[in-house]
């Protein structure tokens, strides 16, 4: 069972967020390696603690419990796809350029974890 985990953290009220939803259901389609969790943020106001989702789309991608990223995504599949492809990727000589994680996103990942992911 994969250990990775792409999770949109966006709100109803939102009408990017509702229309991007069919275009993270298409990558979660493709990527059967990864493991893939619609969170709305104000449903889940506790386990956000203090994490402030300000751009929406935002998108949090973890493996186990190591936060690999977090922060806003274009709306695009194919966008996120590249995202995730180059997260993946084997580290090579080449150094990848990410932006930094938030201090704040492996507790996320933790508390999301514990109280709103499916269990395997």
């Amino acid at each position: 069972m994969s250990d990775w985990w792409v999770i949109a953290l966006c709100a109803e009220w939102c009408n990017v967020c509702r229309e991007w939803r069919a275009a993270f259901n298409e990558v979660a389609g493709m990527r059967a390696d990864m493991k893939f969790a619609w969170v709305d943020v104000e449903d889940e106001a506790d386990a956000m603690g203090d994490v402030d989702i300000e751009t929406f789309p935002t998108v949090l991608v973890g493996r186990g419990a190591d936060a690999l990223f977090l922060g806003p995504v274009q709306p695009s599949p194919a966008q996120l796809a590249r995202l995730l492809a180059s997260l993946k990727a084997p580290q090579s000589d080449e150094v990848l350029s990410h932006p930094a994680v938030p201090a704040d996103a492996a507790p996320l990942l933790v508390r999301l974890h514990a109280g709103v992911l499916p269990k395997p």
